[in-house]
C-alpha cells in the first residue's frame, strides 16, 4: 500500500509539472527560426601572423586611429537595404549581417590598413594613446539596388590631422548584374566593402 501511494504522489507530481511546463511554453516565444547562415564582411588582404607596428606619446606619427563611424537609420540594423525607388527601400529575404554594418565595415579598414604595414592601427573603443591621425566618416549605403541591379557601398571619410586640419572625400563602389539574392548579394558586398577599404587605405596611408 506505501509503495502505491508513493506512486501516486509521485505521478501528481509529475503531473503538475508538466502542465507548469506546458502554460509557461505556451506564454513564451522563442522568436522566428535563425537564418541559414549570417552575411560578413572579410578583408582580402590581411597581416601576416607575427608582424606588428609600435608607437608612442613621443612619436605617434607611426599610428593610425579608426574612430566609430556612423549610419543611417536604414543601415542601423542587421538587414540588407534594397532601394526600390528613389523614395522607397525594402530588405532582402534572409540577407542578415552577424553585426551591424557600420562595426563590420570598421574592422575591415582597420585591417585592411594593418595589412599594408608600418603604422600601428588603432581600430577599437580602446585607445592608448593619441594617433598623429584618425578617420571618421558615414556609410551612407551598403546595399542593394533593385533598379540597377547592383550593391553600393558608399563612404563620406574625415581625415583629422593632430594639428586639426580636416579633410574629407567620399569613395564608393559599385558592382552591377548582382542577383538580389543573398546567395550573390552578401559576397558582391564583401567585394566592393573590400575595394573602398583599400581606397581609404591608400589615401590615409599614402601608398
Amino acid at each position: 500500500m506505501l509503495d502505491r501511494a508513493n506512486a501516486t504522489v509521485k505521478a501528481l507530481r509529475m503531473g503538475v509539472v508538466c502542465a507548469g511546463a506546458a502554460a509557461l511554453a505556451g506564454c513564451l516565444s522563442l522568436g522566428e527560426d535563425p537564418p541559414e547562415s549570417l552575411l560578413t564582411l572579410t578583408p582580402q588582404a590581411s597581416a601576416e601572423a607575427g608582424t606588428g607596428a609600435s608607437a608612442s606619446p613621443a612619436n605617434p606619427a607611426r599610428a593610425v586611429a579608426v574612430l566609430p563611424f556612423d549610419t543611417p537609420a536604414k543601415l542601423d540594423v542587421l538587414r540588407v537595404p534594397v532601394a526600390v525607388t528613389d523614395t522607397k527601400i525594402a530588405y532582402l529575404q534572409d540577407a542578415v549581417w552577424v553585426e551591424k554594418p557600420a562595426r563590420l565595415f570598421r574592422r575591415l579598414v582597420g585591417e585592411t590598413m594593418r595589412a599594408r604595414g608600418g603604422v600601428l592601427v588603432i581600430d577599437n573603443d580602446e585607445t592608448p594613446l593619441l594617433a598623429a591621425q584618425s578617420v571618421r566618416g558615414t556609410l551612407s549605403e551598403m546595399g542593394y539596388d533593385a533598379v540597377g541591379q547592383a550593391v553600393v557601398v558608399r563612404f563620406d571619410a574625415m581625415r583629422i590631422a593632430a594639428d586639426g586640419t580636416v579633410i574629407t572625400r567620399r569613395f564608393e563602389a559599385r558592382e552591377s548584374g548582382v542577383t538580389p539574392e543573398a546567395a550573390f548579394v552578401g559576397p558582391a558586398l564583401n567585394r566592393a566593402a573590400n575595394q573602398v577599404a583599400g581606397e581609404i587605405a591608400g589615401w590615409m596611408l599614402g601608398s
